[in-house]
C-alpha cells in the first residue's frame, strides 16, 4: 500500500508537516509552534482559528462551542485531510501567565464540593466565566483546570469550587486536607466562557460545580449595571447538593430586571434539559456550565427549540479520566 504524504498545514503563513492522524494542535505544538490552547478536547474554544482554505475531519461537533462562527475551527479537534492554511492570534497563547499564591480560606459547599479562596502575590487579569489552572507545591506534577467563582477583585484574591472527583489527586486534597497557608500556582486565564454585551433575555444552565462562572457572570454584570433579564436553572442529582442559595436569592433582589431562579433537583438529566427547553425566548442568549452529558444534551434541546447555535455558550467540565479517553 502507498504511504500518505506528509500534509502540510500553513499557520499565518508558516508552513509546517501535518502527520497522518494528527490534529493541527498537536502538529502546531510538535513543530514549536506557541500555539494557543488549554483543554485539548474541545470544550474552551482556546485553540480557535479561521480556516482558510483546505479540508479538515473534525473530531466531535463543536458548532455550539464556536457558537456558529463561520469558518472557525478547533485545532485540537481537527484533523487535516489535505494542505491547509489557518489564520489565528497566536498573541492569546501569551496573555496567560503563571502567579503564586497561598490558601486563606477553605470551607466545605456540598459533601463533595469545597470552596477554595487563594490570595495571589500579584494581579492576574482575567474575565467573569474564564478559568485558570491550579498546582500546589504539595502535589508536584497535579496541575488542573477549574473556573472563578467571582468577578476580578481590587485585593487580588481568587475563589474557585472544586468538585471531588474519584481517583483525582488535587480535588481530593482540595476536599479533605487542611489546606490554609499551603502555597498554590494559578495559571490563566483561559477560555471564550463570558457574559456578551447586551440585554437580551440571558438563560443560564448549570450543574453541580458548573455553577462557579455562572456566579461570576452574574456578580460582574451587577457590578457593571448590564443586567439582562436572566433564567437561571441549577440542576443537581438531590438537594443535599444544593449550595451559595442565599447567595442566589441576594442576587435575584438586588437584580433591577426579572430575574428567575429554578434549582432542578433529579437524578434524571433530561428533567434540567426539558426546563431549559422550556425557558427559552426567541432573541434568547444561552450560557451551559458543568458535566459534558448535561451541556451537549440542553444545547441539542436548545438548538431544536430553535435557538442558534451562535447564541449558545458553553463550558464543559471534563474529568482527568476524560480528558485522557
Amino acid at each position: 500500500m502507498r504511504k500518505k504524504r506528509p500534509l502540510t498545514a500553513h499557520i499565518n503563513g508558516h508552513a509546517i508537516g501535518v502527520e497522518p492522524k494528527e490534529t493541527l494542535l498537536q502538529a502546531a505544538l510538535r513543530a514549536g509552534v506557541a500555539f494557543p490552547h488549554s483543554c485539548r478536547v474541545g470544550s474552551c474554544t482556546s485553540c480557535k482559528c479561521r480556516l482558510l482554505s483546505g479540508e479538515v475531519r473534525e473530531l466531535t461537533d463543536a458548532a455550539y462551542v464556536l457558537g456558529g462562527e463561520r469558518g472557525s475551527i478547533l485545532a485540537c479537534q481537527s484533523v487535516p485531510l489535505s494542505d491547509v492554511a489557518v489564520e489565528v492570534d497566536l498573541s492569546r497563547a501569551t496573555l496567560r501567565r503563571e502567579v503564586g499564591g497561598r490558601v486563606v480560606g477553605q470551607r466545605r459547599l456540598t459533601h463533595d464540593i469545597t470552596e477554595l479562596s487563594i490570595q495571589l502575590d500579584d494581579t492576574l487579569h482575567y474575565k467573569a466565566g474564564q478559568f485558570a489552572e491550579l498546582s500546589f507545591a504539595a502535589l508536584p506534577g497535579v496541575r488542573r483546570s477549574y473556573s472563578f467563582a467571582t468577578p476580578m477583585r481590587a485585593d487580588s484574591q481568587v475563589v474557585f469550587y472544586i468538585r471531588r472527583v474519584p481517583g483525582g489527586q488535587l480535588s481530593t486534597m482540595a476536599n479533605e486536607a487542611p489546606l490554609l497557608g499551603q502555597r498554590v500556582s494559578v495559571h490563566g486565564p483561559a477560555g471564550d466562557f463570558w457574559l456578551r454585551p447586551g440585554l437580551e433575555p440571558a438563560l443560564m444552565v448549570a450543574g453541580g460545580s458548573g455553577l462557579a462562572p455562572i456566579l461570576a457572570m452574574l456578580r460582574q454584570a451587577l457590578e457593571d449595571r448590564a443586567t439582562p433579564p436572566v433564567t437561571l436553572l441549577f440542576g443537581v442529582r438531590g438537594a443535599h447538593d444544593l449550595y451559595a442559595q442565599d447567595e442566589i436569592l441576594a442576587l435575584a433582589d438586588a437584580w433591577p430586571a426579572p430575574f428567575r431562579y429554578q434549582p432542578v433537583v433529579s437524578v434524571e438529566r433530561g428533567t434540567l434539559v426539558h426546563a431549559a427547553g422550556a425557558a427559552l425566548s426567541a432573541d434568547t442568549r444561552a450560557y451551559l456550565c458543568g458535566p459534558p452529558g448535561m451541556v451537549d444534551s440542553a444545547a441539542e434541546r436548545l438548538q431544536a427549540h430553535g435557538l442558534a447555535a451562535d447564541r449558545i455558550h458553553a463550558d464543559r467540565f471534563l474529568t482527568q479520566r476524560e480528558l485522557a479517553s
